[in-house]
């Protein structure tokens, strides 16, 4: 480990415009006007697309994002500067000042990001009219849109966590690389485990990537339910290899070490994908809901736009999620002890190596813990408490069972993904605290994700016949 000193401050100072004292009060009414101008008018363009069905063509779906973008970038900076202006008071804190860095990155990219997309679609209107409406689908236009913000949230991301490793502590020292402890598991028995994670690494993203293709190709799983799980399979395969590669590099090579970049970026996806599995599991639950207490209204409810944006707002939610995490992790100071007693970068571990004052970050825990974990999964039992209220107004054999069929496989996923972090964060143990932290995180970073592929192919009948006829057309099919 090597020590590096580090000189910041906690707030910054911004000196804002080059104006003269007498006339602050001419260019403060001028930006607010723009400001008030640049709100309303982009509001007005969003309100007319969404209320005219005239205007339900990509090129004004482009342009309605475009708007909100607009808005929510000159948001960013114009109400600190008229504030500023108007209080004369220029400090801006540390985490405010990461925060706006961040969103301004990220809507300036989405805001290049979208007018590409609008020249796009202005090319095929007028290079290949005759083919437009095929081109630009709504598939397409909303992939455009979701691709963009994710390229933006990467890249602020990335911007961000470079600038704010360089704001971090005052005067203090700073590990450069961690040491992860791995599993409580005897040298002689490393070669065992390393095989049998091994197996369930290559096992967890076989089986997801299996289930991507099948719904992929089959068109009768074009449905709401199996579109949810195509995404779910795609966050399990990540979620897996954000931390199992490591651990397998590690128990192979014998080194135990990962650099101070590595270990903030795993905190980082760890964070991300697993708020991800929350909110997919969330909308699995909504999705059986309607289909079981609205069937007749369910093709209604559940539209592929509905589909998109539950999607799209997962990610967001969860992209902001990580970001709070990790910007305000990132601030901390590590002394001597860099040792993390895990087998790979946990957040309340490296909480605990801290030098600094991590009331903050304890704080940011609960708070949006309730919002990521504990919202989604009272949403997901009262799903179900509807569901059960449901099929007991009208009891029967066959409605039971058509319920189990419908809903077993997401239960068993639910009750595998929140099993672990009920009996981890709700029923604490008093000894081998570190020992059960890392049993736990195996459960849920790689049998969970593993299991899921089994848990909807084994008891789906819809995935069986998938696979059946995939494989029938492969062996049968002329040569």
């Amino acid at each position: 480990m090597r020590s590096e000193n580090w000189s910041s401050v906690s707030e910054f100072l911004l000196l804002g415009l080059h104006i003269r004292p007498e006339q602050q009060g001419i260019f403060f009414s001028l930006f607010l006007i723009m400001y008030l101008t640049t709100v309303l008018g982009n509001l007005l363009i969003i309100l007319l697309i969404k209320l005219d069905s005239r205007l339900h063509t990509p090129m004004y779906f482009f342009l309605s994002h475009l708007a909100l973008t607009d808005i929510t970038f000159s948001s960013v900076t114009v109400p600190r500067l008229l504030m500023t202006m108007y209080t004369k008071f220029r400090f801006i804190p540390y985490a405010e000042c990461i925060s706006q860095t961040y969103f301004f990155i990220l809507f300036a990219d989405l805001d290049s990001f979208l007018i590409t997309s609008m020249a796009y679609d202005r090319y095929v209107a007028i290079c290949h009219p005759l083919h437009y409406t095929t081109i630009m689908s709504q598939h397409i236009c909303i992939a455009l849109v979701a691709g963009s913000w994710v390229i933006a949230c990467a890249c602020a991301l990335l911007h961000t966590f470079l600038l704010a490793k360089l704001m971090k502590g005052k005067n203090q020292s700073s590990a450069s690389e961690f040491l992860l402890l791995g599993l409580p598991t005897g040298s002689e028995s490393e070669d065992i485990y390393f095989v049998l994670f091994l197996g369930m690494y290559l096992t967890t993203v076989l089986g997801n990537l299996l289930i991507i293709l099948l719904i992929r190709l089959d068109s009768r799983l074009h449905t709401p339910m199996y579109f949810f799980l195509s995404h779910l399979a795609l966050t399990d395969i990540s979620f897996s290899s954000v931390t199992a590669p490591k651990m397998l590099f590690n128990m192979q090579t014998q080194s135990q070490s990962i650099s101070y970049a590595g270990c903030i970026s795993q905190v980082y996806f760890f964070l991300f994908f697993g708020d991800v599995d929350s909110f997919l599991l969330t909308s699995m639950a909504y999705d059986r809901y309607v289909a079981i207490c609205d069937p007749l209204h369910y093709t209604t409810i559940m539209s592929q736009s509905l589909c998109y944006l539950l999607v799209i707002i997962s990610w967001i939610l969860s992209f902001a999620s990580a970001l709070l995490h990790t910007v305000l992790l990132a601030r901390l100071s590590f002394y001597e002890d860099n040792t993390v007693p895990h087998f790979f970068c946990d957040l309340s571990a490296l909480l605990m190596l801290s030098s600094s004052d991590t009331t903050v970050n304890e704080m940011v825990i609960l708070t949006v813990g309730v919002v990521v974990i504990t919202v989604p999964f009272i949403c997901i039992l009262v799903s179900y408490g509807h569901i059960g209220a449901s099929i007991l107004r009208v009891p029967s054999t066959k409605g039971i069972l058509k319920a189990l069929s419908t809903c077993g496989s997401h239960l068993t996923v639910v009750s595998l993904y929140y099993g672990p972090i009920i009996g981890l964060y709700f029923f604490p143990s008093s000894s081998n605290s570190n020992d059960k932290n890392v049993i736990v995180a195996i459960l849920y970073t790689l049998v969970t994700p593993m299991l899921n592929p089994f848990i909807y192919s084994l008891r789906n009948r819809d995935m069986k016949g998938a696979l059946g006829n995939i494989l029938t057309r492969k062996i049968f099919s002329p040569r």
